[in-house]
């Protein structure tokens, strides 16, 4: 058993225990099943252990993840409405691997991008040859990684973006973290811009 596989298990078991099979509206053994490629995939191929495990909308729509999220207890919240986040799509370039579930390598959650403007932001993101991440991607970070938010920063998701401009972030907010969004030109000192390496899906490890 590779690396990989035994980090993509570990992080299915949480999503798992989180309820995201109810989410999906299936059985928690179907709902393990769709990963099974996936994990096979990894026993041929290791990325090692630095990768995030990222359900598609299509399996778990992302309004019904923020709530999933916890840090010392805090359930995650949201002030905005369902409508508001099923807004946010993946732009141009940074569309999900095909498959309910793919994975993002090399996560982090921006600090080098702090105190920028996400369309600053972007600019440099993009000339370091990184991929900002998704809406999608930014919800699996904090249900992976809670204390990423609470010692590193919160983060703007780059990779998605609303009809009006508008980009998801999250953040620390009342001791809990909360998905919200800023607009493409403002600029918060907490907020970092995340990103990653890569994108992986199936069909790519053939």
């Amino acid at each position: 058993m590779s690396r990989a596989s035994q980090e993509v298990r570990r992080q299915l078991d949480r999503i798992v225990a989180l309820g995201y099979p109810d989410v999906a509206d299936m059985s928690a053994e179907a709902f393990r099943a769709l990963a099974d490629p996936l994990v096979s995939a990894l026993e041929a191929e290791d990325l090692g252990a630095d990768i995030l495990l990222v359900p598609t909308r299509e399996l778990v729509s992302p309004e019904s993840l923020i709530a999933r999220t916890s840090i010392d207890r805090m359930a995650g919240f949201t002030t905005m409405p369902p409508r508001d986040i099923i807004g946010f799509v993946p732009q141009d370039g940074f569309e999900p691997p095909e498959g309910p579930f793919y994975l993002v390598v090399g996560p982090h959650t921006g600090t080098a991008y702090v105190n920028r403007e996400p369309d600053v932001a972007r600019k440099l993101i993009d000339s370091d040859e990184r991929l900002p991440l998704t809406l999608e991607e930014g919800l699996a970070v904090v249900t992976q990684h809670p204390q990423w938010l609470v010692d590193r920063n919160g983060f703007n998701l780059l990779g998605s973006r609303s009809a009006d401009g508008r980009v998801p972030s999250i953040w620390m907010s009342q001791g809990a973290p909360r998905l919200g969004a800023v607009w493409p030109n403002s600029r918060h000192t907490w907020l970092g811009n995340a990103y990653c390496g890569s994108r992986r899906g199936v069909s790519l490890f053939v």
